[in-house]
């Protein structure tokens, strides 16, 4: 684990490795290694190990231990690992506590299992959870746990909390929130935590979250780096062509089955080459016809990268 603060360190595309099993449902450390060292390899930033892609809901604590460690020692300090932790306040802790005997540099903290909780007690939960370890937080909104301007405010006044993940969408409060804590003079790091984020980067662009978590990137890195390189360099010409051409059609193949932000993530690493296994219940496998699809929308994409590169002379010398 490095001394450099984690805050300064997420920059750049954000990679969400899968949770590998083998045939009989176990984990595959091998071939989660594998996955891990792939990516890091391939180009990202930070390594978000045992989240909502890596199945954190369906990881005993041992086997979360176990995978948080694997990616540590894969990463050997060249880029951050940051872990999940959820469920209610107490198991919340108990997980944070494994990440940081397992040497994660951070924690991802989800939506508190089940309950709707209040304001009180949302700043509540994750005060102590940012208390149990020396570890940094981000704070995930969704679902859940849905957050005010000023309980935003509350938590970056907290020792330890730097970062609020947006997987809820709502721009207009996601702008408040950015305005109340710049307003104070706090630094909070901003995150688009949207399914496919890549889809609704230009729009979180536009009220500076320009951080984002890339489940592409773990079947596509090649795409994915391609998006991100134009999206941060204002070559919206390319970032509306592969949103048109294979973020769109990814996202509404996504939303034909329940669980497909997960499963035909998995399933796309499968036909990469990288057999990582099932999703693990209560989530199940796409339909037939939707991995064809998947494929096709894959084959697409980086057709398109293909054809950026034929383009790109052109641009250039155009603009010469």
């Amino acid at each position: 684990m490095t001394s450099a603060p984690l805050a300064g360190r997420l920059d750049g595309l954000l990679f969400f490795p899968v949770t590998a099993y083998g045939p009989d449902g176990a984990l595959d450390l091998d071939v989660f290694r594998a996955h891990v060292r792939a990516g890091v390899e391939a180009g990202a930033a930070a390594v978000f190990a045992c989240c909502g892609t890596g199945e954190f809901h369906a990881l005993t604590p041992e086997e979360f231990r176990t995978c948080v460690a694997a990616a540590v020692e894969e990463t050997a300090g060249r880029v951050p690992v940051v872990a999940g932790a959820g469920y209610g306040t107490a198991l919340a802790v108990e997980y944070a506590r494994l990440a940081e005997d397992a040497g994660a540099d951070g924690l991802l903290a989800m939506p508190p299992y089940l309950v709707v909780a209040d304001q009180e007690g949302l700043r509540r939960h994750y005060t102590a959870l940012a208390g149990a370890t020396g570890l940094d937080v981000i704070v995930y909104q969704r679902d859940n746990a849905i957050l005010t301007p000023e309980t935003v405010v509350e938590l970056a006044r907290v020792d330890g909390i730097i970062g609020l993940k947006d997987g809820h969408g709502d721009l207009g409060l996601m702008q408040r929130i950015v305005s109340a804590v710049r307003d104070e003079g706090l630094d909070l790091l901003y995150f688009n935590g949207l399914p496919t984020a890549e889809l609704t980067g230009l729009a979180y662009r536009g009220i500076g979250v320009t951080l984002y978590s890339s489940a592409v990137f773990c079947f596509a890195p090649d795409i994915a780096l391609a998006f991100h390189k134009a999206l941060n360099g204002g070559d919206d010409d390319t970032v509306n062509r592969l949103i048109d051409g294979f973020y769109r059609p990814l996202v509404e193949l996504r939303a034909q089955g329940r669980g497909y932000a997960v499963s035909l993530v998995k399933a796309a690493v499968r036909m990469g080459g990288l057999d990582v296994g099932e999703v693990r219940p209560p989530l199940s496998e796409p339909a037939p016809a939707h991995l064809q699809e998947l494929a096709r929308i894959i084959e697409r994409g980086r057709a398109l990268l293909i054809d950026d590169s034929v383009r790109s002379p052109d641009r250039e010398e155009g603009g010469a």
